[in-house]
């Protein structure tokens, strides 16, 4: 439960926020003076605080400056019935999450504490997202003998530090967004937030309100402000995946983003600046695009400031059983279980296989074999049956013999396409949502699918 703390000696504003509160379910706690406040900070038992400005013991910027320091976690707003337009300047540099002057709407109020608890669960979940992926960030130099990595991994390295916009190309699975987190891990942004959106995942309409924020009755539902993950990316790196699937009317609003740092939020005239880092992904050809007249040109050019292309992973057979190694000690340490190393047969299994779905479909082939072996290698009986076919093809029959004239191409394909997407959905248990990872495509596309092929 989100933990409250109003630190003011008026107990009429107390009892006045505390109904606030409670209204929305928040637990509630109060505190008298800077001393007493500091106490549940310490403890790591506070989500918010609501600070007078006035406050005994020191003064809201005292208890702000030390709970910034004590737990960076906690956000304070500060409260006053005296605050300068000086005043609320210094606050906001010293890190308050907003400034407040008394007295105040209950609305105002309710805006104040979503903001602000929106801002630290984002914070919070950027962090123990760093946490988490560490070790995966140390991996890249062992994993990426293959000298393109290696020269990836050079050119990463050179613009990490600066606010270059840099754009990673290559097909679905191969780590484009591995490759994001890590630009962010190395650069001087790496205490700031790293937020990601997948455009290729949400409507043009939503796309917009979820970048750009909105304000309160911009649109049917819109029931109050909301920060846009620009904004929430702000000191820090904001991911675009699959930039290639935006529209046209979106192309135009982030054209001007890459070139002003200028947004407005749905519905609102005024512009907000932005300082973040902007990284993007596509698996697609942009350059085709441009030609077709899917994707804008000035746009293109703005954000082909740095490409960095991501090989497939089977032009990359040397980094296959490294990899897997790594995969294997991830997935023991994940499901408990004690898989020594592959037998040769299983490297061989691997390298072998065409990898359509590249590091993502290794991944997942790795946990699977962890999953399911009984022994302490895994086996190639332990790999998925279609990386084992004799043919190499995974998931396509053996050719049929030629018996006349082929069939179109579009109408010989539909019956692979589907006994494809039946073997990933019956190996995800059911589960689209993982059957369209496992098949490296978004799950709007593998909804498509399921309905023209007809599958239930």
């Amino acid at each position: 439960m989100t933990r409250i703390l109003v630190a003011d000696p008026d107990p009429r504003a107390q009892q006045s926020l505390e109904a606030m509160l409670s209204e929305r379910g928040y637990e509630f706690g109060a505190a008298n003076d800077v001393q007493h406040a500091l106490e549940p900070v310490h403890d790591g038992q506070v989500d918010l605080i609501l600070a007078d400005l006035s406050l005994p013991g020191g003064g809201g910027m005292e208890l702000l400056e030390k709970v910034r320091a004590a737990n960076p976690g906690t956000a304070v707003v500060l409260l006053s019935a005296f605050g300068s337009v000086q005043d609320a300047v210094k606050a906001m540099q010293m890190g308050a999450a907003d400034f407040l002057g008394k007295p105040f709407a209950k609305d105002q109020v309710m805006l104040a504490v979503d903001r602000a608890l929106e801002k630290t669960a984002l914070q919070r979940e950027n962090q123990e997202l760093k946490i988490a992926l560490d070790d995966r960030l140390r991996l890249d130099n062992v994993i990426g003998s293959d000298p393109r990595m290696q020269a990836i991994f050079k050119t990463v390295q050179a613009v990490a530090d600066t606010r270059t916009t840099v754009l990673i190309t290559g097909e679905s699975g191969t780590g484009k967004t591995l490759l994001a987190r890590a630009l962010h891990q190395l650069s001087d942004r790496k205490a700031g937030p790293f937020v990601e959106v997948n455009c290729g995942a949400l409507p043009e309409s939503l796309l917009e309100s979820e970048l750009f924020g909105h304000i309160k009755g911009s649109f049917t539902g819109a029931v109050r402000d909301k920060l846009g993950k620009f904004e929430a990316a702000s000191g820090g790196t904001i991911f675009l995946d699959e930039i290639g699937t935006s529209t046209p009317a979106f192309q135009i609003k982030l054209l001007r983003v890459l070139q002003d740092r200028l947004i407005e939020r749905v519905g609102d005239t005024n512009t907000v600046s932005v300082d973040v880092r902007i990284v993007l992904a596509t698996n697609k050809d942009l350059e085709k695009a441009v030609v077709d007249g899917e994707f804008r040109e000035d746009l293109f050019y703005r954000i082909n400031v740095v490409s960095v292309e991501m090989p497939p992973l089977r032009q990359r057979p040397l980094d296959i059983q490294p990899l897997a190694q790594h995969f294997l000690h991830r997935f023991n340490q994940e499901h408990g279980r004690s898989v020594e190393a592959f037998t040769d047969g299983a490297i061989a299994a691997l390298i072998q296989a065409p990898w359509p779905g590249n590091v993502r479909q290794l991944e997942n082939a790795v946990e699977r074999a962890v999953v399911l072996c009984h022994g302490t290698a895994i086996d190639r009986n332990d790999l998925p049956a279609t990386m084992t076919e004799p043919s190499g093809a995974v998931g396509m029959p053996a050719s049929a013999p030629n018996v006349g004239p082929p069939l179109p191409l579009k109408e010989a394909l539909v019956e692979p396409e589907k006994r494809i997407i039946e073997q990933a959905l019956t190996f995800c248990d059911g589960n689209r949502e993982r059957a369209a990872t496992l098949l490296a495509i978004n799950r709007s596309t593998l909804f498509h699918k399921l309905k023209k092929l007809g599958i239930r």
